[in-house]
C-alpha cells in the first residue's frame, strides 16, 4: 500500500469517477465477471441503480474514461480470454486505501456527496460496518489522507464527498448544499416544541428503515441487471 503522506488528491472527470467506481464495485459485489470487458462496463455506468446522477455513457466515453485513469495509474488493460480487451482497477495503489476504505471511497464515487447514515447503509454491500462509529473511523482516516472531506459542518446529517471533483464541479456542489441549507433553514420551526425531538427521531427512524428496505431493492435489481 501507498505511503499515505504521499498521497495528493488527482481530479478526475465525471465518467472517469464513474467508470473508476463502477470497476471497484463489480470487483467486489460480482467477483465471476471481473475484470470487466468495456460492454459490461459501460453497462455498470449506465444502470439505474446505486448510481445519482443516472448517466448514459457510450462505448467511446467509457474508453475516454478508461485512457484517463490509466494516465494517472488508475486502472489497467489487461487480455482476457478469447482475447477480448478487459479492464481493471488500481484504487487500492492508487489511493493508498484499504478495503473499507474503497468501499466508502466507491459510494461517494457512484453517489456523489452523503451522510455517514447514507454510507453505512450503501457501502455495506462492499464491507462489512458494524455501526456508524465504524464508518466514522474509517471517513476520518479518508480525511486524514486528503480523499474525503466534509461539505457541512459537525452534527446529525453532515455531508462528506470524495476530493477527486475538478475545481468548477467543487464550486457547483458548494452552491449546491448552501442553497438546500438555506431552503432548509427557511422551512424549518422557528420554536421547537415539547416532543418535537421525539417526533424528529422517530420520523429519522422511519426514513432509515426506508432507505434499508430501497438498498435492499437496489441490490436485488444490480443482481438481475448483471
Amino acid at each position: 500500500m501507498s505511503d499515505s503522506s504521499a498521497i495528493a488528491p488527482q481530479p478526475l472527470s465525471k465518467n472517469a469517477r464513474r467508470v473508476l467506481g463502477v470497476l471497484v464495485e463489480k470487483a467486489k459485489t460480482t467477483p465471476d465477471n471481473y475484470p470487466m470487458s468495456l460492454a459490461a462496463l459501460v453497462s455498470g455506468c449506465n444502470q439505474k441503480s446505486n448510481r445519482s446522477p443516472v448517466m448514459q455513457l457510450d462505448d467511446d466515453d467509457a474508453l475516454s474514461a478508461l485512457e484517463e485513469l490509466r494516465g494517472v495509474g488508475a486502472a489497467r488493460e489487461v487480455q482476457g480470454s478469447g482475447r477480448v480487451t478487459k479492464y481493471r482497477h488500481a484504487a487500492y495503489e492508487w489511493m493508498g486505501v484499504d478495503a473499507a476504505e474503497v468501499a466508502i471511497m466507491t459510494e461517494l464515487l457512484l453517489r456523489g456527496p452523503q451522510t455517514i447514515g447514507d454510507l453505512r447503509g450503501r457501502a455495506s454491500r462492499m464491507h462489512a460496518f458494524d455501526d456508524l462509529p465504524a464508518v466514522q473511523t474509517v471517513l476520518d482516516l479518508l480525511i486524514e489522507k486528503k480523499l474525503v472531506e466534509a461539505l457541512s459542518p459537525p452534527g446529525r446529517g453532515r455531508i462528506y464527498a470524495h476530493k477527486l471533483y475538478p475545481p468548477d464541479e467543487r464550486q457547483y456542489l458548494e452552491a449546491k448544499l448552501e442553497k438546500e441549507s438555506d431552503a432548509l433553514q427557511s422551512t424549518a420551526p422557528s420554536k421547537s416544541r415539547p416532543g418535537d425531538d421525539s417526533a424528529v427521531d422517530r420520523i429519522l427512524q422511519r426514513l432509515e428503515t426506508l432507505n434499508e428496505r430501497i438498498e435492499e431493492l437496489e441490490a436485488r435489481l444490480e443482481k438481475l441487471e448483471s
